[in-house]
């Protein structure tokens, strides 16, 4: 008797030639893999980490009370709100900003991580159930000619 399944490994092709992904590749993604695209991603990851710390936004506090004082004797509700929403908020919330995104990216990246570290156990326990199937599958084969040869 034949066997009558074939396994057809789906996913494990593909999944060998790739790992996770990682930001470079993203990049390349956003700006293009070229020299320029390259030097582009550069330059704004390094903007990013340096505006997405406390430091900046400690920095930028300190900025914008400069102009505090000037705003507020002013006695203008106009020039006081406007320093407000767009030197104080825009300026110091900028960073803090960014590094809550930057907590949240890294967590994401914990999280994806271990999914796809998850998922490659989960394909190498599919591949050893796959072959301890075969080799159920040749002593199932093995018993079946047994029986069938020893009919009268």
């Amino acid at each position: 008797m034949p066997n009558i399944f074939t396994y057809a490994p789906l996913h494990l092709d593909r999944k060998k030639a790739s790992a996770a992904p990682k930001v470079a590749s993203a990049a390349a993604q956003v700006h293009g893999g070229g020299r320029l695209g390259r030097i582009n991603a550069a330059i704004g990851l390094r903007i990013t980490l340096i505006v997405g710390t406390m430091w900046c936004a400690y920095l930028f506090t300190a900025l914008a009370l400069i102009s505090a004082p000037s705003a507020f004797s002013s006695g203008n509700s106009l020039i006081i709100v406007a320093w407000i929403a767009q030197t104080f908020l825009q300026l110091v919330l900028l960073p803090i900003i960014i590094v809550g995104q930057n907590i949240q990216a890294a967590a994401a990246d914990a999280r994806s991580q271990a999914t796809y570290d998850d998922a490659v156990a989960v394909l190498e326990e599919a591949k050893q159930i796959q072959a301890h199937l075969e080799v159920q599958d040749a002593a199932i084969q093995r018993i079946l000619e047994h029986l069938t040869s020893a009919r009268p």
